[in-house]
This record gives structure tokens, C-alpha cells and sequence, in this order.
């Protein structure tokens, strides 16, 4: 199993791209997983709902399951964050995981940088950017592509991710 990031500042397309070339990538037969970093609350059940009742009396983990999906929330009640090496660890085998935020582990990324954002690049402080979807002209050494081009994009994501075991490993230095 592959892992690769994205990064980049809210509205520069990152959720966009990813829509884009997830499909091109299952079409290549491949299996594509994607770890979301959400900031603070959020929820993925509806209030009111019996999965939403039994979290908010309590339980640590709710599973809900139907003939269509499974979800499993866990609630940390105080405990501290789990690291993006924890939460690999859960996922279930596939050919790439995609990895949106998780900005101060150690992690390969591709950087999504939309020009209107009127924004700062982040790779030149930013070691682990290895590659830049973009839609404007950047002088850098990175691979880069142009944000609509999505097989350039995909095999740039490709290219530059890294096995789960290589993350493992850094993550217990």
C-alpha cells in the first residue's frame, strides 16, 4: 500500500482534484482510499440518529452497518489525536491512500496551489512538497502539472508516493 499527500490552502482545489483523479485512477485498476485531517468538530452521522444518540451518551466507538457501507466513529473522550501512522494502520489494503492535512507529519505531498487564492506557495518551507499541481507558471525544480491535467496530476501522485512501512518507520523516529 502507497501513501501519498496533498496539501495546500483552503479553495486552491485540493477536494476537486482528488475528485478528478480518483476516478482516472480506478479506471487504471487501481484502489484508492483517501484519510481526511478535519479540523476540530465534525460530524459524519445526523443528529438524532441512533448512531448519533449512542455517541453523544457516551460510547467510545460506534459501527454503523447496512448491505451498502460500514463506518466506525470513535469518539477520544480527552484522549490525544491519533498520528497519521495510527490511523494508516487501520485502512484497509489498497493500491494508494491519499492523505489530505496532516501537515506536521512526515509525509511525501503534492502541493495544490490555485493563482486567484492569491496565496503563498508552501514548498519552499515545506520539505516534504516533492511535486505541484497548479494552474500558473512556477519557476521550481518540483515536477509540477496543471491542475485540469488530471493523468499528469495522477501519475505525478503516483510517482511520488511512498509505502505505508516508510511512513511507519519515520513516525517511530
Amino acid at each position: 500500500m502507497k501513501v501519498i499527500g496533498l496539501a495546500g490552502w483552503s479553495g486552491a482545489g485540493k477536494t476537486t482534484l482528488l475528485s478528478r483523479v480518483i476516478p482516472h485512477l480506478l479506471e487504471q485498476g487501481l484502489r484508492v482510499s483517501v484519510i481526511k485531517h478535519a479540523h476540530h468538530e465534525f460530524d459524519v452521522d445526523v443528529p438524532g440518529k441512533d448512531s448519533w444518540v449512542h455517541r453523544q451518551a457516551g460510547a467510545t466507538e460506534v459501527l454503523v452497518s447496512s448491505s451498502r457501507r460500514w463506518a466506525l466513529m470513535h469518539e477520544l473522550r480527552g484522549a490525544r489525536e491519533p498520528r497519521l501512522a495510527e490511523l494508516l494502520a487501520k485502512m484497509s489494503q489498497v493500491d494508494l491512500v491519499v492523505v489530505e492535512g496532516f501537515k506536521r507529519e512526515p509525509l511525501r505531498k503534492i502541493e495544490v496551489h490555485r493563482a486567484a487564492n492569491n496565496k503563498p506557495l508552501l514548498f519552499p518551507d515545506d520539505p516534504g512538497i516533492v511535486g505541484i499541481a497548479t494552474d500558473a507558471v512556477i519557476e521550481t525544480r518540483l515536477p509540477t502539472a496543471h491542475l485540469d491535467d488530471v493523468t499528469a496530476a495522477a501519475a505525478m501522485m503516483q510517482r511520488a508516493a511512498v509505502t505505508v512501512d516508510e511512513i511507519l518507520a519515520k513516525s517511530e523516529t
